[in-house]
């Protein structure tokens, strides 16, 4: 079979395109924009700029206006080392402001966040509707009892090379050791201590703990605070724990009450014993005083009637009188020659007269 092919005549033309002068700047200004756009790189206020250049790390920026090398032979990222994190553990804020709305608490069932491998949890567990966080915030203490802890972690990042090579996941690294430790010191007190009066020691504990376990990973973030949020027991047991706590109030208000009655009561009597006291020390010395007194005023007296006793006598009859006879009412004065008085005595003074 023998083919014919068109002859060059027959064939349509193709347009001739000719590249003008212009080509070149043009190629060459899309070029300048291009490298001008990979430039420039801006790091804000609260930030640091790790550099990298074919994926390893050459230098840190801090905030301002830089220069790198362009078309992706250095790459930038933007490490915020002055904002605090904060994460979460046993509920999640859905949103803030006057009035805060959480998810995992009190039976919300709703999961918004990051770790939806906590959705699982939500089944029945003893008896009674388990929250989406059960699992991360159901915890045994020291005395085998079970609390359900909710608590917050803040943290800074104090390294930020550190923290962007150092770790593969830095975020939920610290959301793993937050939990492991927390577990840890949780379970060396006891439920008591964990409700009431260990909050503080259990607080300051957990972040000494994950601050060294993070430095120990090098993952350069700075542990601020580790706040002990909401502390129960589990639902199916908190209405005996409700009746101890207010059995445990009751007491320490009897207590204080006790206290109280003691601290009016005791004061006082130790006041009127010392009163007391004071008042008997008092009287003994004057006892004591007016006996020495005495003593020596009988010396002196004795003394004085050795040297003249009649007048001596005299003297003392005389002062005793002196200090008797003020004292009576009706007085008799009679002669050593009287016989008898009795003429002389009224004997019923209310007849104006003596009876016959």
């Amino acid at each position: 079979m023998e083919v014919n092919f068109p002859s060059e005549e027959g064939m349509p033309k193709m347009p001739n395109f000719r590249y003008g002068p212009w080509i070149g700047p043009v190629l060459l200004l899309a070029f300048a924009f291009m490298a001008v756009g990979t430039v420039f790189y801006n790091v804000d206020k609260d930030e640091s700029g790790v550099v990298q250049r074919f994926g390893k790390y050459v230098r840190t920026t801090n905030p301002g206006l830089h220069l790198k090398l362009p078309f992706g032979i250095e790459t930038v990222k933007r490490i915020k080392v002055l904002h605090v994190f904060k994460e979460e553990f046993g509920f999640r804020t859905v949103s803030s402001g006057v009035r805060t709305v959480y998810t995992g608490r009190e039976g919300v069932q709703e999961q918004r966040g990051w770790s939806s491998r906590r959705v699982g949890v939500q089944q029945q567990r003893s008896g009674y509707a388990a929250s989406p966080f059960l699992e991360e915030k159901m915890m045994l203490t020291g005395d085998l009892n079970v609390g359900i802890v909710e608590w917050i972690v803040q943290y800074t990042i104090k390294d930020p090379v550190a923290y962007a090579f150092r770790v593969r996941d830095p975020r939920e690294t610290i959301r793993n050791m937050s939990e492991a430790v927390m577990r840890l010191v949780v379970g060396d007190h006891s439920i008591n201590e964990v409700l009431t009066s260990g909050r503080e020691e259990i607080q300051f504990a957990a972040e000494t703990k994950l601050q060294e376990v993070l430095d120990s990973y090098g993952a350069g973030v700075a542990i601020r605070n580790v706040i002990l949020q909401d502390v129960n027991p589990p639902d199916p047991v908190k209405p005996s724990f409700n009746e101890v706590n207010e059995a445990r109030q009751e007491k320490e208000k009897v207590i204080n009450q006790a206290w109280e009655e003691y601290n009016r009561v005791i004061p006082r009597a130790k006041g009127v014993a010392e009163q007391q006291i004071r008042s008997a020390e008092g009287f003994a010395l004057e006892r004591v005083n007016r006996a020495n007194g005495d003593a020596e005023r009988f010396l002196l007296t004795w003394e004085a009637y050795k040297k003249a006793p009649e007048v001596t006598k005299r003297r003392l009859y005389l002062e005793t009188l002196e200090k008797v006879l003020p004292t009576m009412q009706d007085k008799l004065i009679l002669d050593d020659s009287q016989k008898g008085i009795l003429p002389l005595l009224k004997l019923n003074p209310e007849k104006g007269g003596q009876e016959s």
